[in-house]
Parts: structure tokens; sequence; C-alpha cells
């Protein structure tokens, strides 16, 4: 017999397994890391990336909508919400349409290679997350050199923009800008403390300052107040949201308040959190003399943001009462910050 015809034979003398043993077998070779040792198992940053994507994108999107997704646009939306009301403010009226454009243009620059930095520096924790698994170096649309090269340039590009079409006041703040977030929150916080999203949040705070100077060319107590708006803002924002997730923080060893804290201490700062960011929205009506309207949007609304952090923390001491509706927190977070900013940039326009 040749060598073809024994390896035929003993291909069906091979004995066939029970299912049962197959299907084990399929979950030995797919199983994934033990949550319970997440660092363990994690690349480290610089460590490269595997081979092929983990998870590769479903349905595929184009080249440049991956590049899209490397500047976390949604994101950049809700930093630009508060940068036009502040030019406003700072104008005392509309600031006129090329300054605003300008501005918009050059954040949405520095905004996106800063979020570009981020993801690639994060790059190997978010391989293990679900809420990040689609984000384009985990899916391999690009690769890590493209993503650098582009966080790059788009910075460069921001910084320049600003300070040739604007002015050099908001060029310097936008350059600290993009530190910040890139070195001393995602370099130096996020995965060495708790407090990580409270003090990396300063660079989601840089916007007003931005808008500010890019109308005065300085900056006045009014930003300074609208950033300590946002600042103590980031917390009742961003900790519901890790509370959601916090499975996927603990898989990546990102020591997220509410992955290294109980449901009910996280609900405990996120109304001291509240209460602060409140205080500093009622302490702008006599610092830029607004007027009726803003005083109103800025009580209801807050009124109503605080209720919903009460009922989170009074869920978060009673489990039996139903589950916590943490997201119900994040995304009444948004739509807070959206009103009182809207009322900022319609104050200026009322004759009284």
């Amino acid at each position: 017999m040749g060598a073809g015809g024994r390896a035929a034979h003993a291909r069906r003398q091979e004995p066939v397994r029970p299912p049962a043993e197959q299907e084990r077998e399929i979950r030995v070779h797919s199983a994934q890391p033990a949550a319970s040792d997440p660092v363990a198992h994690a690349t480290p940053v610089g460590a490269g990336t595997p081979a092929g994507p983990l998870h590769p994108a479903a349905g595929g999107r184009s080249r440049w909508r991956a590049y899209l997704a490397l500047t976390k646009p949604r994101i950049i939306e809700l930093l630009l919400v508060t940068t036009v009301p502040t030019m406003i403010l700072a104008a005392d009226g509309w600031p006129g349409t090329w300054l605003l454009v300008a501005t918009l243009v050059g954040g949405s620059f520095a905004a996106g290679s800063a979020n570009a930095f981020n993801m690639f520096l994060d790059r190997d924790i978010d391989r293990l997350m679900n809420r990040t698994k689609q984000r384009p170096l985990v899916t391999g649309e690009l690769s890590d050199r493209q993503a650098l090269v582009f966080a790059t340039a788009l910075g460069a590009i921001s910084i320049a923009w600003f300070a040739a079409l604007v002015n050099w006041a908001s060029a310097w703040l936008a350059l600290a800008a993009i530190l910040l977030y890139v070195v001393f929150y995602t370099i130096l916080l996020k995965r060495r403390t708790s407090q990580n999203i409270v003090w990396g949040g300063v660079a989601g705070c840089m916007p007003v300052l931005i808008g500010w100077a890019a109308v005065t060319g300085t900056v006045a107590w009014a930003p300074v107040v609208l950033f300590l708006v946002i600042f103590f803002w980031t917390p009742p924002h961003y900790w519901p949201l890790s509370m959601k997730f916090k499975k996927d923080y603990a898989r990546a060893g990102v020591p997220m308040l509410p992955v290294v804290a109980d449901d009910v201490r996280v609900a405990r700062q996120i109304l001291i959190y509240t209460a602060a960011m409140i205080a500093c929205t009622l302490a702008l009506i006599p610092v830029a003399g607004m007027g009726w309207l803003y005083t109103v949007a800025a009580v209801a609304a807050g009124a109503w943001f605080l209720a919903s952090c009460i009922k989170l923390y009074r869920r978060a001491l009673h489990p039996e009462r139903g589950k916590l509706a943490a997201m119900k927190v994040f995304h009444g977070s948004i739509t807070y910050l959206s009103v009182v900013f809207l009322a900022v940039a319609v104050d200026p326009f009322l004759p009284f």
C-alpha cells in the first residue's frame, strides 16, 4: 500500500468522538483569558499588536471612516457644544462667523489629535473591552504607524491653524489640551489611580478657555467658572458609564472608581461632584452678569439632574428596589450640560 493509501486508511480508522467531547474541545480552544486576572493577559503598551485583527470590523468601513473613528467624533461634538456658547458670552453677542468657524475647525483638529493618540496608546486594553473592540486599531483597519502619523499631523495642523487664523493664546491652550489628555490622563493617570477621570478630565475643560481666548486674546474669571462647571461635571458624566461597563475596565486592568469601589461609594461621589457643579453654574450668574433665562435654566436643570443622581444613590443603597439605571444618569448628564450651555449662548442676546 502506498503512502497516500496508508494515510487514507488511518483517517478511516480514527474513532469518531462524541459530539459533547468535540464541543468541549472547541470551548477550550476559544476560551478568553480569565476575568480574575486581566492584567496578566493584556499586551503592554508599546509591545506591539498581534499579527492580525482580534476583532475584525463588522461589515467593514471605508478608510476615511476608519480615520474619522480614530478621532472619536461624538466626543468632539460634545466639546464643541461648550465652545460656541463660551465665544458668544465672551463677545457679548455674535463673535463673527469666520472666527467661530476657524475656532471650531481648529478645536476639532486638536481634539481629534488627542483622541487618536489616546487610541494608539490604549490599543492593548481596547482589545480586551467589549465597548472598544470595534476601534480601528483593534479591527486592523489602520496600522499603529498610520494612527501615530495621523495623530501627530492633526495636532501640528491644529496648533498652526490657531496661530495663523485665530491667535497665539488659543494655539498655546490647544497644545496644552492635547498634552493634558495624552500625557497627563492617558499615560500617567488612567492605569494608576481611581481618580483618573477627575484630574484627567481637565483636558475636556480646555475648550471653554480656548473659545474665550479666541475672542478676547486672554482668559478671565467667567471662562474659569465654566471650566470648573465642566470639571465637576465630568465624574457624574463618566462614572455612570464606568458603572455600566466596569467588567470591561476590570478585564483591562483599568482602576476606574466603579471597579475598585462599591456602588454606594461611587453614587455618593457622584452626588458630591454634582452639587459642586451646580454651585459653579450659579456662581456664573454674578461673575458674568447672566440674566434671568440662564438663571432659570441653571436652577431647573440642576434640580432635575440632582434628582436623578439622588435616585441612583438610593438604588445603590437599596438594590432590591431595582436596577441602578446608571446609563440614565450618563445620558442625563449630556442633556444637562447642553441645556446649561444653550442658556449661556442665548442669554447675551436678550435685552434684559
